[in-house]
């Protein structure tokens, strides 16, 4: 069985979840969106989970990114790449980090799936 190696009281998941909370809470006070209203765009029956969510105190299901991207009028990949650096870091450093461009030193897998040749 898997076991995420974070804890979810370790204080750096919690700051991640509370920048994540903030995300959430620019983009729909950009909209000009209340609570109310966000949680009738996105099918969810309490607007108490989106001040949850905007305090760090959760996540949003995969299966709502594309409900809370069209909600917050923001394309869906760049919605669920920024969630992911606050859900998921390791995955996201994997992605999109620092590393990213190592590929092309060691062989190994290139832009869309090309390989490059090292040296």
């Amino acid at each position: 069985m898997y076991a995420h190696h974070q804890r979810l009281d370790s204080e750096e998941v919690q700051e991640l979840r509370r920048e994540g909370g903030r995300y959430l809470k620019e983009l729909r006070e950009a909209r000009g969106l209340s609570q109310r209203q966000l949680a009738a765009l996105v099918g969810t029956e309490y607007y108490t989970f989106i001040s949850q969510l905007e305090t760090g105190r959760g996540r949003i299901p995969p299966d709502r990114y594309r409900a809370w991207a069209e909600a917050l009028d923001i394309d869906v990949r760049q919605f669920v790449q920024t969630l992911m650096r606050f859900y998921d870091p390791l995955t996201y450093d994997i992605l999109f980090g620092p590393e990213r461009g190592s590929a092309a030193r060691s062989g190994g897998p290139g832009p869309r799936g090309t390989t490059v040749q090292a040296g």
